[in-house]
Formats: C-alpha cells, sequence, structure tokens
C-alpha cells in the first residue's frame, strides 16, 4: 500500500510540473543574453563604442575594393556621351564575351526583354510590365556604350544592375544586346 501511496504521489508531482509549463514558449533559458539580444541600428549613436557609432561612414573620396566608378553621370549628358564609347572587352574573344553576355542576359534582362531582345518577355506577355522597348526600334540608336549606361544607371522603370552585375559582366551583356539588335535588324 505505501508503495500505491508513493507512485500516486509521484504521479501527483509530475502532473502538477507538465500542467506548469508552457508550450508555446520555453521555460527556462540558460543564457538570456544569447536568446534575446540587443540590436543595433548601422550607424545609430552607441556610448562603449570607438567612435560612438556602430558602424563607421567611409571616408571621403575612397573607392570600395574592387569597384570604379563610371566615367559618365546620370543623366541625358551622361548617355550621349556613354554611347560613343566603344566596349574595352577582347576583341579577340568575342565568342567566349557573347557565350557569357547570353548566359547573363538569360538570368537578368530576358524575363522582361525577351530572349530574342524584342521586348516581349514573360512579363510583358502578362502584363505586369509596359513600354519594354524592342532593340530593333530604329529611334532607339542603341549602341554598346549607351546600354551599359541604362545596365548601370536603370532608365525609366527598369532599375539599376550595377549591383547585380560587376564591370565585365556589364560589358558582356551590352556587346550581347548589340548582337540581338543585328539579328534582330536582319
Amino acid at each position: 500500500m505505501k508503495s500505491f501511496i508513493k507512485i500516486i504521489a509521484i504521479g501527483l508531482i509530475l502532473v502538477s510540473f507538465a500542467s506548469c509549463s508552457n508550450k508555446n514558449s520555453r521555460n527556462y533559458q540558460y543564457m538570456p543574453n544569447m536568446y534575446e539580444s540587443i540590436g543595433y541600428e548601422t550607424y545609430q549613436k552607441v556610448e562603449f563604442l570607438p567612435n560612438s557609432s556602430e558602424a563607421g561612414q567611409p571616408v571621403e573620396n575612397t573607392i570600395p575594393r574592387g569597384k570604379m566608378p563610371y566615367k559618365f553621370a546620370n543623366g541625358l549628358e551622361g548617355k550621349e556621351l556613354a554611347r560613343l564609347e566603344a566596349s574595352p572587352l577582347d576583341s579577340l574573344k568575342t565568342v567566349e564575351n557573347l557565350a557569357a553576355g547570353s548566359e547573363l542576359y538569360a538570368i537578368y534582362c530576358a524575363i522582361c526583354h525577351g530572349v530574342k531582345g524584342d521586348g516581349k518577355g514573360t512579363l510583358v506577355s502578362r502584363e505586369k510590365i509596359l513600354g519594354v522597348p524592342n532593340y530593333s526600334d530604329v529611334g532607339r540608336n542603341v549602341t554598346v556604350g549607351s546600354t551599359y549606361h541604362t545596365i548601370y544607371y536603370g532608365l525609366n522603370s527598369m532599375g539599376s544592375y550595377a549591383n547585380q552585375l560587376n564591370e565585365r559582366e556589364r560589358w558582356e551583356v551590352a556587346e550581347y544586346v548589340m548582337k540581338l539588335k543585328q539579328d534582330l535588324t536582319k
């Protein structure tokens, strides 16, 4: 009988512990500062850091590693100046450049501009966006330099792809766009 009472007492203790638990949240945190960390904004003022800021501003007139500023400004004057610029890629490796440009174009551009550059990409056919240009339009006067400028800064509803494509990749895509333009105007 005494063992039966002990089993019932242990059972009641276990039931009382189980009833106090909350399944929606953790009941015990071993290191609460790791579970609930203090969030800092990037440039907020923080007293215990050397410059009283979480992240420092870059030094003026510096260029990030691996980046070169584009020599033409964003705007119509810059685009007109860029229109005259030729591609700096090696002309002896045109086949490789066009192959790389084709892959990048399929990833970043074809969804809007179409696989052939006719302005009939998937988003245009579904009427999600309108007004995507056809590269064969006579009034457009598309050149390698103006295409690079547009990829770098964006134009109208097309945003900039400067962060998605590095300098070489932008030139490869621009050369491929010129190939698409030639194919469309034949």
